[in-house]
């Protein structure tokens, strides 16, 4: 990124394009925290596996599932909210922050901004917690770090798996996933050859990478945080 900051109008822009996705029975379940400070950053940073992408955006934004304001608005109107205890209640709070968030990294690109999404955010979910003074039934789902990309550094687009793979027609058909993924993973190693880097097949790290429990480098206690910080998942 470049040294320079992102514009608090580029930020509320984002945020109103965050609002106007879609939300499940309008409940709007999500909040996102924008964080500037350098010291929370490299707290945050350190807590999602030492990530410099989260170190040097000039803005990170945290993306939070949020049942607490249904229930301080329960609380408030003496109402029961004991629905937002079921998984169900996670659930619908976890997809409307998704698509808030890619409503606001559609506007900040189409500003010229840069961005990459942080799924290490949920490495240490009680921690980032503590760190952001999040109440009970709000959690960050994930990060995305924001800034004006650096000119001078080469950027490329990462291939994908082709539609063939993905897309399926009334019924889910995979006797033909086998051919897709081959030929997917011939354009990805000529992509990272590109780039200067010899990896293993993309069938194998993406494998590896669900191996067991230890691979998901600390998400495999998610239930117990959840748990913790105020989700029964009933």
């Amino acid at each position: 990124y470049l040294d320079r900051p992102v514009s608090d109008d580029s930020l509320l822009r984002a945020v109103a394009a965050a609002q106007s996705a879609s939300t499940s029975s309008n409940l709007q379940l999500w909040s996102v925290i924008a964080v500037r400070d350098p010291e929370r950053k490299l707290e945050l940073a350190r807590l999602a596996g030492n990530q410099r992408h989260v170190r040097d955006a000039p803005l990170l934004l945290l993306w939070v599932a949020d049942l607490s304001r249904l229930q301080r608005m329960g609380e408030a109107l003496q109402q029961p909210t004991e629905g937002r205890e079921y998984l169900e209640g996670f659930v619908l709070a976890s997809i409307d922050a998704a698509l808030a968030a890619q409503n606001a990294a559609v506007s900040l690109e189409s500003e010229g901004l840069g961005l990459v999404y942080i799924g290490g955010m949920r490495n240490q979910p009680e921690a980032v917690a503590r760190v952001l003074d999040l109440p009970s039934g709000a959690m960050v789902v994930f990060g995305m770090c924001v800034g004006h990309p650096d000119p001078e550094a080469a950027a490329v687009i990462k291939p994908r798996l082709s539609p063939s793979v993905v897309l399926h027609h009334e019924t889910y058909a995979s006797a033909d996933e086998a051919a897709g993924i081959a030929e997917y993973e011939q354009r990805a190693a000529a992509f990272q050859q590109a780039q200067g880097r010899e990896t293993p097949p993309w069938s194998r790290q993406a494998v590896a990478r669900m191996a067991d429990g230890a691979a998901l480098t600390g998400r495999d206690r998610l239930r117990e945080a959840l748990a913790a910080m105020g989700f029964p998942l009933r």
